[in-house]
């Protein structure tokens, strides 16, 4: 995979960094025995239940499961992915990092463009503050109340009224012409077949320029602003996709965000740079935008690494309020809490904040409602609510909405609104948001020719699920498995490990085979396995666990054997119950001696001596 960091430099990096030095450069440790403790970062608590293990190398909270290693701490404590978290390790290490790369060339053009980027957006931003033909762009800026300091921290810019401008000063920097187009700055002409500096012209002119960074603050593209609101051009230009530019994937501001986003929970989503720029002026700093179009499902993924809710603020036109309610079904299909904040009709929150202060803007943010109550409203504008049909209509759309979470809590949470705000007893309103569902899964369901499944009303999936104990009780003895390496063969001969049904569960297993295997720490396995950090928690969880083994009369290998067995009983009794089912609606002798069959078997593996023969010949089969 192309842009990966070697393995070796995640391990030198890792080295380096001693876990207590680094947590402790962010807050006060206190040694209790060999291990030391603190008041957790990530969640309120008055007793310290925040450990630190310094011979591990890993840390877990007992009380909200936080936990990972030295860059799970980084990328939970500074709201960062893992590839920022690394980089923020790197320079504390003096490590200079070093990427494996398929193909070279693509590697070094990429660094080419962040370069060529940053230059273009200094280069912009001093012919705003600079030149006289800026006049306009400064004035428009200065009519927007925004200040020097967020101009400057912003690097807004101004692309100057020429068609060549940038074109010229790339051909003096010595960048390639190819270069340059495929960043999106130039383009070229239609009716041009060559590649000299005349086939070329600027993207950006006599616009006010606002640089776009991705989440670790590398410029990436720009959006421009037209300095005249009536003429026919349009009024907001963006760099096209490009190598390091794609829209869906960026979120403006988010690098200034971010970590406030991570300390607040929650996000402020607006529509456009200026009302961005405006509310970190004012104090809002947890305000980002879509880039150039509509908010999508990787907006809101990128979203769920820094919070759990979202508050939206949109315009309230038609678009803006179609827009809120879509981009809300949007949050509540991730599991997300989403409110929506409403200002009053014509106003966006640059002009509010101008017109009324910071204040009455916080009380807007503060008196934001849940998608529902924001539908209802909407929707009463043009139905009428106490009418059967008008209520009808509105409970339907409303239902929708609330289809879209997978969240029994939060779906309970806005039944019971709905059936507030609009009169309907809640049992109706989930005896109709039940069918709903089901008529949307069978629909789906038979487009794919499928079954229908019979429970539709699920929740999260069993990624996020607890493992089931004796899972996580393997897990804790796999842990080990350097120090007891006769654990590896026998988990690997005699539990396949699709048996595992937690992901996690099964990761950490196959992780701690493999360092078995290679003869590497467990924990240099399962960073490679996990560079995203998504299990972080549960692995230093499990590393973290009590050993559960006392005495010399109980040992590792046969409390694993003990567990191999009961996860094969397991699966035999569903097997078995499987079989029942179908036995219930059909005579048939095949499956009566299956039945048989199984019910022998599971005599069978009450003892290891027994089992280990019989589960030999399940796996043969």
């Amino acid at each position: 995979m192309a842009g990966l960091i070697p393995k070796r430099v995640l391990d030198d990096i890792q080295f380096k960094t001693d876990i207590v030095e680094l947590i402790g450069s962010y807050f006060a440790l206190k040694r209790t025995g060999s291990t030391f403790k603190a008041v957790c970062p990530f969640h309120k608590e008055k007793t310290p239940s925040f450990h630190v293990n310094p011979q591990r190398q890993i840390f877990h909270c007992f009380g909200c499961g936080a936990g990972g290693n030295v860059f799970g701490f980084v990328m939970q404590h500074e709201g960062v992915p893992f590839i920022m978290a690394v980089k923020i390790l790197a320079q504390r290490a003096g490590i200079v990092l070093e990427y494996e790369d398929g193909d070279g060339a693509a590697s070094s053009d990429k660094a080419a463009l962040y370069d060529l980027h940053t230059q273009v957006a200094d280069l912009y931003h001093l012919a705003f503050m600079e030149r006289e033909t800026a006049e306009p762009a400064r004035k428009h800026i200065e009519q927007r109340g925004i200040s020097a300091d967020i101009v400057e921290t912003f690097r807004i810019g101004y692309a100057p009224k020429r068609w060549d401008a940038i074109l010229k000063w790339a051909v003096r920097k010595k960048y390639s012409l190819k270069l340059v187009e495929q960043s999106g700055l130039i383009m070229k002409r239609a009716d041009s077949s060559g590649d000299s500096e005349r086939d070329y012209y600027d993207r950006f002119r006599n616009r006010i320029m606002f640089p776009i960074s991705d989440e670790q603050g590398r410029i990436v593209g720009f959006s421009g602003r037209t300095l005249d609101d009536n003429a026919k051009e349009a009024k907001y230009i963006n760099s096209p996709d490009t190598p390091l530019f794609h829209k869906s994937k960026l979120l403006y501001a988010l690098d200034k965000a971010r970590r406030n986003i991570v300390e607040s929970r929650e996000a402020l989503i607006c529509e456009g740079q200026l009302d961005v720029i405006c509310c970190h002026q004012a104090g809002f700093n947890t305000a980002i935008a879509a880039q150039g179009t509509a908010f999508t499902s990787d907006h809101v993924h990128i979203l769920r690494r820094y919070a759990d809710s979202a508050c939206i603020m949109f315009d309230q036109d038609k678009a803006g309020r179609t827009a809120s309610i879509r981009t809300s079904r949007l949050f509540m299909t991730a599991g997300l809490a989403v409110r929506i904040a409403t200002l009053p009709d014509g106003e966006d929150p640059d002009s509010f904040i101008r017109q009324n202060g910071p204040d009455a803007f916080a009380a807007i943010i503060k008196s934001a409602g849940s998608a529902v109550s924001f539908q209802v409203e909407v929707l009463s504008k043009d139905e009428n609510i106490k009418s059967e049909i008008g209520a009808m209509r509105i409970a339907k759309a409303v239902l929708a909405t609330i289809s879209h979470s997978p969240n029994s809590v939060q779906r309970a949470s806005l039944i019971q609104e709905s059936s507030s705000l609009l009169g309907i007893p809640a049992s109706a309103l989930q005896d109709d948001l039940r069918h709903m569902m089901r008529e949307a899964k069978r629909r789906a369901s038979a487009y794919s020719h499928e079954e229908p499944e019979e429970e539709i009303m699920h929740e999260e999936g069993d990624d996020h699920a607890a493992p089931p104990q004796w899972e996580e009780a393997l897990c804790e003895h796999m842990a080990h498995i350097l120090d007891f390496p006769e654990l590896g063969p026998l988990v690997q001969h005699y539990l396949p490990l699709d048996m595992i049904t937690n992901k996690a569960c099964r990761m950490f297993t196959e992780a701690s085979i493999e360092s078995l295997k290679e003869g590497l720490a467990l924990q240099e396995i399962l960073n490679k396995h996990d560079q995203e950090g998504v299990f972080q928690r549960f692995f230093a969880k499990i590393q973290m666990a009590p050993d559960k083994i006392r005495g010399e009369e109980f040992s590792r290998e046969s409390a694993v054997q003990d567990l191999i067995l009961y996860m094969w009983r397991n699966m035999l009794k569903q097997n078995r119950s499987d079989l029942e089912r179908k036995l219930s609606s059909e005579d048939n002798a095949d499956i009566e001696q299956e039945i048989r069959q199984i019910t022998y078997d599971l005599k069978s593996l009450k003892n290891w001596d027994d089992g280990q023969a019989l589960i030999e010949i399940h796996i043969s089969e």
